[in-house]
């Protein structure tokens, strides 16, 4: 999912927003032919993510940086682990560390909340996935670390598929129009996925022949009601209130998809440390 040379273009962005004319601790105190050796190491349990964004970090800033990972992606870490040693010119090594940190600690602390989520549904058939808010321009670091921790990914952008929401059902009309519409004129490689506020709602959905019915913020009573009406002629997902404490009942209703941003946009940083 993440290429080499997106990675190293969004890089070196990053290192220019926090260079930015130098680093005037690091160029003072150091030497050009300084050493030095050090770890990164896991503060805390969690799922690693993000070897090759570390990595090309500082193979950007330096050739001479050696890297050995003794962690990769997926593995689990727990308190005190060490998850790569460094050992190369100093003043690269200081100057690359809060870049390097940065996407880690976000990318492990995304996989490791997508983890939870998907071991909480247990043996019920449904998908945790993603959302589109995420935060603007890491969105493809973000779902390469959801993909990381176990879960499945929703569109990457709009031009994925065409979902109706309800302020599209307005300006089209109806439901169906808005639905029509669509099928007339989108590339027969995309699935038109419906969001559904109402059994009403699903009920025409199904009619449409929508690919996707979104249960939107339903009881669970509901949610049962709806999926048992689908009966597989679409790919029933649910979205809304999904958190840690309802994603298994929700799961338990037979829905295939369970969306949820709180695994991004919720994911608390994973404490990891660069230590000398």
């Amino acid at each position: 999912m993440l290429n080499k040379f997106f990675i190293e273009e969004h890089i070196k962005k990053a290192l220019e927003e926090d260079i930015g004319f130098g680093d005037i601790t690091t160029d003072y105190l150091t030497n050009e032919d300084d050493t030095l050796s050090c770890s990164l190491n896991s503060r805390a349990e969690g799922i690693f993510c993000g070897k090759l964004v570390f990595e090309t970090v500082f193979k950007v800033l330096s050739d001479n940086i050696n890297i050995k990972f003794y962690k990769n992606d997926g593995d689990n870490i727990s308190k005190g682990d060490k998850i790569a040693e460094l050992k190369g010119p100093a003043r690269y090594i200081l100057m690359g560390e809060r870049t390097a940190l940065n996407y880690v600690q976000r990318m492990s602390g995304i996989a490791t909340e997508t983890n939870k989520y998907q071991k909480e549904i247990g043996e019920y058939k449904a998908k945790i996935v993603d959302t589109r808010k995420t935060t603007p321009l890491f969105r493809a670091f973000e779902k390469y670390a959801v993909k990381t921790g176990g879960g499945s990914l929703h569109r990457f952008n709009l031009s994925d598929c065409a979902m109706i929401k309800d302020n599209h059902i307005k300006y089209a009309g109806s439901l169906t129009k808005a639905v029509e519409k669509l099928r007339k004129n989108i590339s027969h490689a995309h699935k038109i996925e419906v969001e559904c506020d109402t059994v009403e709602q699903v009920k025409e959905a199904i009619e449409c022949k929508a690919d996707i019915i979104m249960l939107d913020n339903m009881n669970i009573e509901t949610m049962k009601e709806c999926v048992k009406l689908i009966d597989g002629r679409a790919i029933v997902e649910a979205s809304g209130n999904v958190n840690l404490l309802t994603v298994r009942e929700i799961a338990s209703t037979g829905v295939d998809i369970i969306s949820s941003s709180a695994i991004v946009a919720k994911a608390p940083t994973l404490d990891l440390g660069l230590d000398s």
